[in-house]
């Protein structure tokens, strides 16, 4: 007993992939489901090399683990985390490491960070990303607890991280909630980069008839350049699967109501609580929203009808949706890593951007070639508070600012949504605004609320009687 290097509540895909993962670079580790098939077939995947166990037995599976025990949790976020730590605490003893592995919201990291500290018991909350073939053979993973604690598990999670440049995509981020701040961060760019992609796909397909081949072909391209990323690469991947039944592109037979987890929302709705700016994110979510009411857009469509037969060189409309789609892709993450300073301010998480853009190049769903620049960016002006002010990054998109206005009023002309494109660019002319309609605004609350104003040529605070 007590001579396993780490343990894993929660047997399914990303679970047991990941403990396979540890197995395979050498450490001894222990599962726990409640489902006694799950537990078995833990061990019947194992080889000779690997040391693992599976058991459906919590006393028995905490014994297994070393001192200070490391015991990572991969179940729904919720109510089933909460459930699980209660039948795990009267078997912990202090100095003990809970990691919670799944997408929980930070505020309930929180709760059971204060509610565990309490009883000596570390409490992790780490966002993973990468899916199933992540956890299997090297996710990106995002911690954030006692910094002392994280020793016991940097070995184990360094090992088994993705690896760029031979650099691990983990690092300690911060204490308390952070692990999980990041990763609702990383998910909200997630969202807002897929409506991107799908954008991108619907104006091309609809707006200038590209036909399947050739919509395959223009993501299939743009992945061998700047644009390398894996949204792209397994979006030129989805297009060229055909469907076993009818041989048409399988894509094309799937509905178009989208599903979520709440993710997004979350990254949206917190940023707006701390005041951080993220329109591409909020239409992102928006977007999905919309889809959900299929039988009215049905309606609408009838009753609304536009066309557009204006046309151009196909070469030419994919060299400016390259330049647009770039743009548009940085200023994305431009706006989802100012949230992270935000509220690192907001939270006292004291997170190192330069850290979040390296352990993102490998291993998770937004990782990018484009990455690397974020980095450096972030090494060059640890106080940078925006990519946008970095000026080799203004270099680049100010080179690419007429094709992504170009793109949006293509958009416009043919009567295809381009909410991403449209609010991305909206926030960059915004945020590069020296003056904003704001003062207006400011006076007309004054006039109906007396909620007063600042004045540009005096110090103070005014009200009028207009």
């Amino acid at each position: 007993m007590e001579n396993f290097d780490f343990g894993m509540v929660g047997l399914g895909v990303m679970g047991r992939n990941l403990l396979l993962n540890m197995a395979d670079h050498g450490f001894s580790v222990a599962g726990l489901d409640l489902d006694a098939e799950k537990a078995a077939s833990l061990e019947n995947e194992a080889n000779e090399k690997h040391t693992i166990k599976g058991t459906t037995d919590t006393k028995e599976f905490v014994q297994l683990i070393k001192k200070p025990r490391a015991i990572m949790l991969l179940v729904p976020a919720g109510k089933p985390v909460d459930s699980v730590i209660n039948s795990l605490l009267p078997h912990l003893e202090e100095g003990d490491i809970v990691v919670d592995g799944g997408n929980s919201f930070f505020e309930d990291t929180n709760r059971r960070v204060e509610t565990l500290n309490a009883k000596g018991i570390n409490y992790f909350g780490m966002g993973i990303s990468g899916g199933e073939k992540g956890a299997r053979f090297g996710p990106s993973m995002m911690p954030g607890g006692n910094e002392n604690a994280y020793e016991r598990l940097r070995p184990i999670f360094e090992a088994v991280a993705a690896k760029v440049d031979g650099e691990p995509c983990v690092t300690y981020l911060g204490s308390g909630s952070t692990g999980n701040y990041v990763k609702m961060v990383h998910n909200g760019i997630e969202y807002a980069i897929m409506q991107l992609i799908a954008e991108t796909y619907d104006v091309l397909k609809r707006g200038f008839q590209f036909n399947d081949n050739e919509l395959q072909e223009v993501f299939e391209s743009w992945n061998q350049s700047e644009l390398h990323s894996y949204l792209i690469e397994i979006t030129a991947d989805i297009l060229k699967k055909e469907d076993d039944l009818t041989g048409k592109r399988l894509v094309s037979l799937i509905s178009d109501t989208a599903k979520s987890k709440g993710t997004g929302k979350w990254t949206s709705q917190n940023a707006m609580d701390i005041q951080a700016p993220v329109p591409s994110i909020d239409l992102a979510v928006t977007m999905r929203d919309i889809s959900k009411y299929k039988e009215e857009r049905v309606t609408a469509s009838k009753l609304y009808p536009w066309s557009d037969a204006s046309n151009t060189d196909k070469a030419s409309i994919v060299a400016t949706f390259k330049d647009a789609f770039y743009f548009t892709m940085v200023t994305i993450y431009a706006q989802g890593m100012a949230q992270l300073t935000i509220a690192s301010a907001e939270f006292d998480y004291g997170l190192n951007l330069e850290e979040v853009a390296k352990i993102w190049r490998g291993g998770c769903i937004i990782r990018a070639k484009v990455l690397e620049d974020f980095r450096k960016a972030y090494k060059a002006n640890t106080a940078l508070p925006n990519l946008l002010l970095d000026s080799n990054i203004a270099s680049t998109l100010n080179t690419q600012q007429k094709a992504v206005r170009e793109v949006v009023k293509t958009g416009i002309d043919k009567g295809i949504p381009m909410a991403v494109f449209s609010a991305t660019l909206a926030y960059f002319d915004a945020y590069r605004s020296e003056t904003l309609p704001t003062n207006l605004i400011q006076a007309q609350r004054d006039y109906f609320g007396a909620h007063k104003y600042e004045r540009i040529d005096k110090e103070g605070i005014f009200h009028t009687e207009w």
